[in-house]
C-alpha cells in the first residue's frame, strides 16, 4: 500500500494494467470490497463498485468508454466521473481514485 503524501489518501495495488482490454473491465478485491477496474483509451484506469445498484449486474462485464461503463442486465450507464446514473431513480455507483504507477493499477477504497 503507498499513500499519496499530497491528499493523504491510501492506494492499494490491485494488478498489472497489462491485464486489462481497452473498453472492458475486471473484477478485483480490494480490502474486501468488490470493485471494477476500466482502461480508458488515454491510458488512464477508473474504479468503480464491481455490482450495479439496480439488481446487482457485474458492472466489469459491462460495455464501457472513456467516460461511462453500461450494466450489462438493464443498460444502464453510470459516469465514472462521478458514478451518476442516466436514471437518476436507480442512484448512484462508487467510483474510487485510481491510478498506474510503474505499470501498477492502485486503487483507493474507502476515501
Amino acid at each position: 500500500m503507498s499513500t499519496d503524501t499530497a491528499t493523504d489518501v491510501a492506494f492499494t495495488p490491485v494488478g498489472s494494467v497489462s491485464d486489462l482490454t481497452r473498453g472492458e473491465g475486471r473484477a478485483y478485491a480490494v480490502g474486501g470490497v468488490q470493485i471494477a477496474v476500466f482502461l480508458l483509451g488515454d491510458g488512464t484506469v477508473r474504479a468503480t463498485a464491481a455490482v450495479c445498484p439496480h439488481r446487482g449486474g457485474p458492472i466489469a462485464d459491462g460495455q464501457s468508454d472513456d467516460t461511462k461503463v453500461m450494466c450489462p442486465l438493464h443498460q444502464y450507464a453510470y459516469a465514472f466521473a462521478d458514478g451518476s446514473c442516466n436514471d437518476p431513480a436507480i442512484g448512484t455507483l462508487a467510483v474510487y481514485p485510481s491510478r498506474v504507477v510503474d505499470g501498477t493499477i492502485e486503487v483507493a477504497v474507502g476515501t
